[in-house]
């Protein structure tokens, strides 16, 4: 997993513009070809539709979702060596759902999250992992469930999701063998086995990580119905769940800006299929991506009281200095036997 982190970090540096590029080209494509199709009523209802118990409602599943998932974060963390403080990890993650959001690249959080900690290039090792791990796990499970919702539920999208479900397995079975192949890549795929037993090693680890990640999901389900509910369309429950699931599941496609892009496609295609137009998907799926938005802002917050903190003990390290001495100086904030900077992962923090 660590080398998935390490990848993504090497091809930036290497093609920095590569990923924000194909990310403007396909996002940016996509919406022309939707606002085209539709036209912009539907992207102006959606918008128009924003009201205080609607932001509130979504404020409040964020929260929710962001702490299970900042639980299931701290838990692989916990396994994997690196002791990290809930309430640290809630405002890092809030701090990584923004980055996300505002930044090109959409990693560029989940990379901070990793390297935050900063100290020894051993601890960044291992936030890597955990970061790697959790981000796996919570794709896997919230895959798994819209299988189950889909089957039972989605019979109007089996068989196209049948047929990406198989050139997506496909794909990994290609490249597992491919990389078993050889014995460089046979030792790069025991060393992920490794790090995965590590991290999800136990039966209570590996429940406890599913049931954060149901959590997680389940939030983003309910936010996209009460969008739906709130641009006036009615959907009935299990009609709405499979709806919901794709257009997540299309959310999560790497090609899009802020999130934007293939989710505004797919909710136009999925709303049409299922028979209530294109264009209540795409209201619905506007005031879906605003309200994520807004309920990503408390890591705004998280990130200027984390660098205006940066900044107060910089300031303070010629002080320091002029005081102790150069070798008597206090420890430095980003140093091992600093104390826990504000939102930073660190092995000496204490479990509460």
């Amino acid at each position: 997993m660590t080398e998935i982190i390490c990848s993504w970090i090497r091809q930036a540096t290497r093609f920095p513009w590569l990923r924000p590029v194909s990310r403007l080209v396909v996002g940016v494509g996509v919406l022309i070809g939707v606002i085209g199709y539709v036209g912009t009523g539907p992207v102006l209802r959606g918008i128009l539709s924003l009201d205080g118990r609607t932001i509130g409602a979504a404020l409040f599943l964020a929260a929710v979702a962001t702490a299970a998932a900042a639980w299931r974060w701290r838990l692989i963390a916990t396994r994997l060596g690196v002791t990290l403080r809930w309430s640290t990890a809630v405002g890092m993650y809030y701090q990584s759902q923004f980055l996300n959001t505002v930044l090109p690249g959409g990693i560029v959080g989940d990379v901070h999250r990793a390297v935050a900690r900063g100290q020894s290039p051993e601890g960044i090792k291992q936030t890597a992992r955990a970061v790697a791990i959790e981000r796996t796990a919570g794709q896997v499970v919230q895959l798994a469930v819209a299988l189950v919702v889909l089957a039972c539920f989605g019979a109007v999208f089996e068989g196209y999701l049948l047929a990406a479900l198989a050139i997506g397995l496909g794909m990994i079975v290609v490249a597992l063998v491919t990389a078993a192949a050889s014995v460089r890549g046979r030792r790069a795929l025991l060393r992920e086995a490794r790090e995965l037993r590590a991290g999800l090693g136990s039966v209570r680890a590996s429940v406890t990580v599913a049931i954060a990640s149901v959590i997680v999901v389940a939030c983003h389900v309910a936010t996209f119905t009460i969008a739906t509910a709130a641009v006036g369309e009615s959907v009935p429950p299990l009609r709405m769940l499979p709806l919901a699931f794709v257009i997540l599941l299309g959310a999560s496609i790497p090609l899009n800006i802020g999130g934007w892009g293939p989710r505004e496609g797919i909710a136009a295609w999925a709303f049409a299929l299922a028979g209530f137009g294109a264009s209540a998907g795409v209201a619905a799926c506007t005031l879906f991506g605003v309200l994520t938005i807004i309920s990503v802002a408390p890591g705004a917050i998280v990130t200027v009281l984390y660098a205006a903190r940066q900044r107060r003990a910089s300031d303070a390290e010629p002080m320091m200095e002029s005081r102790f001495g150069p070798s008597d100086s206090p420890a430095r904030p980003d140093s091992p036997a600093a104390p826990i900077p504000v939102f930073t992962a660190t092995n000496q923090g204490k479990t509460p």
